[in-house]
């Protein structure tokens, strides 16, 4: 475990605020008012200026380093007369050229363009929809006021934007919030050495949140060459089968710094998982759970562990297929895979528990996907051994995450996060309080045989006990007493009110 302390739950990048946040705001305002109210179109079209503007930056260093070295330029991204491509020159033009520039050949050449980087892969179907050129070039100033040499000042504004999905009302379930996603990277502690996947990615979050802590505390073994290589371009592995989706990632991680992560277009649950199997350390993830599959559209192996048409349960399956021996995952589930009654859901928790180390299981307060969902959830930790292991399975019960559980999700002083942070590092310590815990508290262990009792059943209100006041039982007599009394105010009050009306 990373010695990571319960405050540093709180932590979250140094967001963007000022001119450049105001100029954001302006810009996205630009793009509603000039027809493009769609927030991934938005983020996507201000996606592919970025790649061209970096892509100039590339063959800019390149260029200052062979006139240093005397040499020709290695592996130019522009070849001479194409000159008029790049950022430096087409943010100089005025607006009319600069959008038929883009429109015309920058964008064709984007779609041929094979730099080796994940980003370009994904280029292949990209169209240019900014419709017209003076919204481009207020686009492309604000863009260019921006420090890009300065990584956190990039992943900020990228942070920014994406945040705008959310505020926006629209496609808000790509986005896990991010101080969930925060918790249980530092719940995990990924470690320099591992391979971290995430089957469903989306924007990329739980993949760059696990490269940012990572950078944070180890950063020393990171100035060795063999492990930042691994860093750039072996570590982090996420899939999805939306391209917007991969574009977008792709790029959220090109801005944090990951050079070239592997960001493929793959619908997990088909058969061309397969060949990743026990390829991964770590599994971060919230896959859609909100549907379900043909049998035919499904990996026939994943079938053969769990017999179902339901996502959650399928892609609970693929994790455990994914992960070397020895792999831990952190994982979001809705409420039914804790207790369903179903046979597959039964099965599934069978074999977390008795053939994998279920390690923890940390229930959500419903309204954390809100406004989006009003499903009720929880975080499964569990690492794979195909021995079994799960001698007791740590509960918490969160009942505040630091905002409003209503459509509005303000921030409010009530966070139970920190406390669970804090509770998990301190788990695997001899002297651990979580040992003595009551399970009236808000967390606690069950042994394994509890569980199995109660047929695998994970919902943390099966093991909880609740409190019951003590109430002050009196003496019959003492309770006679005060009833004669009132008795006899009542008929004292019933004489003087005739008194009164005779």
């Amino acid at each position: 475990m990373s010695p990571t302390g319960p405050a540093s739950i709180s932590k979250v990048s140094s967001v963007i605020t000022g001119e450049l946040k105001s100029k954001i705001d302006r810009v996205w305002d630009a793009f509603w008012s000039g027809g493009i109210s769609n927030p991934l179109e938005v983020i996507e079209q201000i996606t592919y200026l970025l790649f061209i503007r970096r892509l100039d930056d590339i063959q800019t260093l390149a260029e200052k380093k062979a006139r240093i070295t005397k040499t020709e330029v290695g592996n130019p991204v522009f070849l001479p007369g194409q000159a008029d491509l790049r950022w430096s020159q087409l943010k100089n033009t005025s607006p009319e050229v600069m959008h038929k520039t883009i429109a015309d050949e920058v964008f064709p050449f984007l779609r041929a363009l094979g730099d080796g980087s994940t980003y370009s892969e994904h280029m292949k179907d990209a169209r240019f929809t900014i419709p017209a050129p003076a919204l481009l070039s207020k686009v492309v100033d604000m863009l260019d006021d921006i420090p890009m040499a300065d990584r956190d000042t990039n992943g900020d504004l990228y942070e920014y934007l994406l945040s705008k999905i959310a505020s926006a009302g629209v496609n808000g379930q790509f986005r896990t919030p991010r101080h969930i996603i925060d918790l249980m990277v530092k719940m995990t502690a990924p470690q320099p050495a591992d391979e971290i996947c995430d089957p469903a990615c989306g924007t990329a979050g739980f993949l760059v949140t696990a490269s940012e802590y990572v950078r944070d505390n180890h950063g020393a073994a990171l100035l060795d060459s063999v492990q930042r290589q691994h860093f750039h371009q072996s570590m982090f592995h996420g899939y999805d089968f939306d391209s917007t989706m991969l574009r977008i990632g792709s790029m959220n991680m090109l801005l944090h710094g990951i050079e070239s992560p592997d960001i493929r277009y793959r619908d997990s649950l088909s058969e061309g998982a397969a060949t990743d199997a026990d390829k991964y350390t770590l599994i971060l993830a919230n896959p859609p759970f909100a549907g379900s599959l043909d049998y035919e559209s499904t990996a026939k192996d994943l079938q053969r562990v769990v017999k179902t048409k339901k996502t959650e349960l399928l892609f609970l399956a693929l994790f455990l297929k994914l992960l070397k021996p020895g792999g831990r995952a952190a994982v979001i589930v809705p409420d039914g895979v804790l207790f369903g009654s179903s046979k597959a859901h039964k099965d599934l928790r069978r074999i977390l528990v008795e053939d994998q180390k279920l390690d923890a299981v940390v229930k959500l307060p419903s309204g954390v996907f809100r406004p989006y969902a009003g499903v009720s959830t929880a975080i499964l930790f569990f690492t794979k051994t195909n021995s079994g292991g799960t001698d007791d399975v740590w509960f918490y019960d969160v009942r505040a995450d630091g905002f409003s559980l209503d459509d509005k999700r303000n921030p409010v002083e009530a966070n139970d996060l920190p406390d669970v942070l804090s509770r998990w590092l301190n788990l695997s310590k001899p002297d651990s309080p979580e040992k003595e815990r009551a399970r009236t508290e808000q967390s606690f262990l069950v042994p394994k045989a509890d569980i199995v009792a109660q047929g695998y059943d994970l919902s943390v209100n099966r093991y909880k006990e609740i409190v019951h006041d003590e109430v002050e039982h009196r003496a019959p007599s003492a309770i006679i007493a005060d009833i004669e009394i009132l008795e006899e105010e009542i008929a004292k009050g019933l004489a003087e009110l005739k008194a009164m009306l005779s």
